[in-house]
């Protein structure tokens, strides 16, 4: 029988290390990319397509399935996998994220977030654990703690109190878990580090979820504005924080350049919109830096977007033809730019594994910087 969660390291060069992650839905290879697949469905692709770029787990997003179509509407129709026809392992994040954004939309208390929804104004209560049971109904195989994630700019003291918050919160959501009967038993769990910028509190916060104990642990907190230098400088310590035996997953990010930068510091789990959003708004990733579709340069030139990429669109059109479907609006554009940078993100998490594995990470991440940096 394919075990719940069994977390391997195969090869580790400096803090960088790859191994696969084994559940009952299939094998995720790490460091690994996750797809955005916010409201069930990976903006503009087909989830056939995911697969074949290279994806073992995509994301599911709590906060906008509870409004719609609803968490249990969603069980009734057999769980988020059957509705959106992936087999594969999916993780749901908390809901806290979202409900934190809506700043002037929601309160805060110890019990929970009172919030309005952005689609009606209609009023809910989002508590650990609400978010448990509601990721329990949409079956998804690795499930999130509601958490509270303050912003940056805040005072330490504010920091600190949030932290703590999120502590308590990740205790109840462990209790509310395994409270879940079968689908604790066939799924997993990660807590959330919190604590900002700030080497201390992120530790006491490490401390706290090891203690607690949980399957994987997420790096929250970060890609919310702070930049990438102060990001990095955070990750110089906050992975080493949480146990080692465990896969190590930061939220939110991000651009080629961070997760490379991330998994030279020992990341191995990732998720980020930015591929599929900005295929959507004309821009392709590639070796060299990421290319303006837009741009006028683009119109008369037959070459793929970039000739090291094996994806489908590289191999069957040119720049020429790309530039007009997007300056023309057409859905196309939209969709094929995505389908490229999907398979590019999937190509540099295989790139970054294969190089972990033959002990080069470190030039491999030095020649990375060079090529894609210099556009």
């Amino acid at each position: 029988m394919k075990p719940r969660f069994e977390f391997k390291v195969h090869a580790a060069d400096g803090k960088a290390r790859t191994g696969v992650i084994s559940m009952r839905r299939g094998e995720i290879r790490t460091p690994a990319f996750m797809p955005v697949g916010t409201a069930a469905t990976v903006k503009a692709m087909k989830p056939q397509d995911v697969r074949a770029a290279g994806a073992d787990i995509i994301l599911g997003n709590t906060y906008h399935l509870m409004l719609r179509p609803g968490a249990e509407r969603m069980a009734r129709l057999g769980g988020l996998h059957a509705f959106m026809n992936w087999d594969r392992p999916i993780l749901t994040d908390s809901g806290g994220y979202q409900v934190m954004s809506l700043s002037e939309l929601r309160k805060i208390t110890e019990d929970g977030v009172t919030f309005a929804s952005h689609l009606d104004g209609s009023r809910h209560l989002l508590t650990p654990e609400r978010s448990m049971e509601i990721q329990r109904l949409l079956g998804s195989d690795i499930v999130m703690c509601f958490d509270e994630c303050p912003r940056i700019d805040q005072p330490r003291e504010v920091i600190a109190r949030s932290m703590e918050m999120s502590m308590r919160w990740a205790r109840r959501s462990r209790a509310a878990f395994d409270a879940g009967g079968e689908h604790a038993e066939s799924s997993a769990l990660f807590g959330i580090q919190q604590g900002a910028l700030d080497q201390a509190l992120r530790k006491t916060s490490a401390d706290a979820l090891a203690d607690i104990g949980f399957d994987g642990y997420a790096i929250g907190g970060l890609a919310v504005g702070e930049g990438q230098e102060a990001m990095f400088a955070t990750l110089d310590f906050a992975p080493g924080q949480l146990p080692a035996d465990r896969p190590r997953y930061l939220m939110g990010v991000g651009k080629p350049d961070d997760l490379v930068g991330a998994v030279e510091r020992g990341v191995d789990m990732f998720d980020c919109v930015l591929p599929t959003r900005s295929g959507r708004n004309g821009q392709a990733f590639t070796w060299n830096g990421p290319l303006n579709m837009r741009n006028a340069r683009h119109a008369e030139d037959t070459d793929p977007i970039d000739a090291r990429c094996a994806c489908p669109v590289c191999a069957t059109y040119g720049r020429a033809y790309l530039h007009h479907l997007i300056r023309s609006g057409e859905m196309l554009g939209a969709m094929l730019l995505t389908e490229h940078n999907l398979w590019f993100y999937q190509q540099l998490m295989q790139a970054m594994r294969d190089a972990i594995a033959a002990g080069r990470f470190a030039a491999f991440a030095n020649d990375f910087r060079r090529d894609y940096l210099k556009g």
